[in-house]
């Protein structure tokens, strides 16, 4: 059996079996192949949790690598996204391409009628987010926001206790996000070409790290904008990013409360983590997996459940079902809206050298 054959079959079969027992998987479009992202929808569909109906992209060499290494047919390509949705109908929309090209998906998808979600961040600018949501509502579609953070157990727990008030009310927030920079930790040349372009990424560091704290401290905050946004910026290795900062700190000023963003290429490692300190107490979510409270008298390890949902398809597919209303959380559109604004003001902030209010 040729190889396109048999992932024809396999996926037929996947779909039937979920089916079967009442869960649809969902069917998406892949609108781009430079985000290197793009590599976790990949395993998702190797792994049969998801269908991928198609692929837009026009670079060759990205399709042949694409291919080669997911062992992906001829018959999933297609030169563009309208082409791609006219012939395949898919579920949803899923994004890998350049945040300045975010809302070049939406405009072609909402006519449509077809669900859009986008790597992290929203988009460049708080014009192109307005016309986004503007977008989805004359034509009545989600348009969602997918972070990894959003997916880490330990996150989870921290906004339930929070809300039930195991340390207090929040009055300080502090996220560390970042690693090494992208061509440290070896980013693929497609990925690096936007990743360090002001216009497409809309900024270095700031952008590509700064949204994780952003989208985390408004959902604690329960939806509300900061007061104002304060930021400073550094050029560490402009040899290596001459384009672009490659290290940010944005302080976010509530009134009872502030949240601090520590976004980096410069990093000694990897961190993702998150710290939140309330009138009584403290936790600190080191990882997606392990989470300390501390107290007055005690410092504990907590134990971790798992959360809702762990990773955007299957949140996904509960939101076109209507089993999950995204709401204000971490994928929401009106999150996503204040995320974009404290982007554009931090942005701001470092050119005119001042506190910028919202």
């Amino acid at each position: 059996m040729r190889i396109s054959n048999l992932i024809t079959s396999l996926a037929f079969l996947s779909l039937l079996s979920a089916t079967t027992f009442g869960q649809k998987i969902l069917r998406v479009g892949v609108a781009g192949l430079t985000h290197d992202h793009v590599h976790n929808i990949m395993h998702q569909f190797k792994n049969g949790e998801v269908i991928i109906a198609g692929i837009a992209e026009s670079d060759p060499q990205l399709i042949a690598r694409y291919k080669k290494s997911y062992q992906l047919p001829d018959s999933l390509f297609y030169k563009d996204l309208p082409s791609l949705i006219d012939h395949t109908h898919p579920d949803a929309v899923l994004a890998y391409n350049a945040i300045s090209e975010h809302l070049g998906v939406v405009e072609i998808c909402a006519p449509r009628k077809i669900p859009v979600m986008v790597e992290k961040p929203l988009a460049t600018t708080v014009k192109d987010a307005d016309r986004i949501a503007e977008l989805a509502g004359q034509y009545h579609i989600p348009v969602l926001t997918n972070y990894e953070t959003t997916w880490y157990n330990t996150n989870q727990q921290i906004f339930e206790m929070v809300n039930a008030q195991a340390i207090g009310a929040p009055r300080k927030m502090i996220a560390h996000d970042g690693h090494q920079g992208p061509k440290e930790i070896g980013c693929s040349p497609d990925f690096l070409n936007w990743l360090t372009d002001p216009v497409k990424n809309g900024g270095g560091a700031l952008r590509d790290f700064g949204c994780y704290g952003a989208n985390l401290m408004t959902w604690l905050m329960h939806g509300k904008a900061p007061i104002s946004v304060t930021a400073i910026t550094h050029h560490i290795k402009p040899s290596i990013y001459p384009k672009v900062e490659d290290d940010a700190t944005i302080l976010l000023e509530y009134p009872d409360a502030t949240g601090i963003i520590e976004a980096s290429w410069n990093w000694p490692f990897g961190i993702k983590d998150w710290e939140v300190f309330g009138a009584t107490g403290y936790l600190h979510a080191l990882n997606d997996k392990d989470l300390v409270l501390r107290t007055n008298k005690t410092y504990d390890s907590v134990a971790v459940h798992p959360a809702a949902y762990r990773d955007n398809i299957a949140y996904l597919a509960d939101v076109l079902s209507g089993k999950t209303d995204p709401g204000n959380d971490l994928s929401s559109l009106p999150n996503n809206l204040i995320v974009v604004r404290i982007l554009e003001a931090a942005t701001r902030s470092e050119k005119e050298g001042r506190r910028i209010p919202l």
